[in-house]
């Protein structure tokens, strides 16, 4: 792990909105409780954090590799980072490699740190090759090849909690079930639209101990099959903040419109440090609103 007087002067050297961004990375990597470098022997020219810290803000960047490192030289992120050397495209490519779902996993649970108490669950389509949409109608192509994702998010910080990227278009509540599986909450409750409607995953939800709520999808059946099922014909108070997913859905769109790797691993490892760059962004907004509203609440009190 990163200590000693090296951190404290190299984050008083930081100004401006990339103190808040070098602060959130430092938290999630100590937070980790990782080694300094990866290797005990040989040459140490780059340490765990330097990595971890070149992949996200190349992601952060919205930048090609090749561009992010023949613009790093220009930037002040090279002293405070401490670089020895600038790493190739190829590297940074290689480190992300390195990188598994588990391990990404593990630092974007350090970002919801705050226990939620009402969650939503929502999928959509992100392409997954970066093709142009026009000359696709020019060749009469009507199939775009896209990935599917599942993220599941507080309703009241729009943090993402988990996510679930499949390379080829799959049932929602293949998605929503993993996530349901891995969910650390000991209580809470989540809200999902029609698509969710499945005894099953209400039966997933239950054995995690959460509560699912999925309107009943319309048929010609007077009541439908199922006793969790059948709880849900009535409405929900709750229903309504299920809205906040698709402005999540929305940014993470804005950031990764289209992905980039081309191997089917590199594209979940993709769309996992994009995940936890916006959390990251998330909580900065977060915190400077808690701060202006302290700052506000203080002036006018006078």
């Amino acid at each position: 792990m990163y200590t000693g007087d090296s951190f404290v002067s190299m984050q008083k050297q930081i100004t401006s909105n990339e103190i808040k961004i070098h602060n959130e990375l430092l938290n999630i990597f100590h937070s980790v409780e990782t080694r300094r470098f990866a290797n005990r022997l040989g040459p140490k020219i780059f340490g765990l954090y330097q990595r971890f810290a070149l992949i996200v803000l190349c992601k952060r960047s919205g930048k090609a590799p090749y561009k992010f490192v023949k613009e790093l030289m220009e930037s002040r992120w090279v002293s405070w980072l401490q670089l020895k050397e600038i790493p190739s495209k190829t590297t940074l490519y290689r480190w992300l490699k390195e990188y598994t779902l588990k391990d990404l996993r593990r630092f974007l649970q350090t970002t919801c740190k705050k226990p939620a108490k009402l969650l939503a669950v929502d999928a959509t389509g992100i392409d997954s090759w970066q093709r142009s949409r026009h000359y696709q109608r020019r060749i009469g192509d009507p199939n775009m090849p896209y990935a599917k994702l599942d993220i599941l998010i507080d309703t009241e910080t729009q943090i993402i909690y988990d996510h679930v990227l499949r390379i080829k278009p799959r049932h929602d509540t293949l998605g929503a079930s993993s996530m349901f599986k891995r969910c650390r909450l000991k209580q809470g409750k989540i809200v999902a639209d029609k698509g969710y409607d499945s005894e099953p995953l209400h039966q997933v939800a239950r054995q995690n101990n959460l509560e699912l709520y999925a309107p009943v999808r319309k048929s010609s059946r007077n009541r439908p099959k199922g006793m969790w099922r059948k709880r849900c014909t009535q409405p929900d108070k709750d229903y309504p903040r299920r809205n906040t997913v698709e402005s999540a859905i929305h940014a993470l769109k804005c950031m990764v419109p289209a992905l980039r790797s081309r191997l089917h691993y590199m594209k979940k490892r993709e769309i996992a440090v994009a995940i936890l760059v916006y959390n990251i962004e998330r909580r900065i907004k977060i915190l400077l609103r808690l701060f202006y509203r302290i700052l506000f609440s203080n002036y006018f009190s006078y």
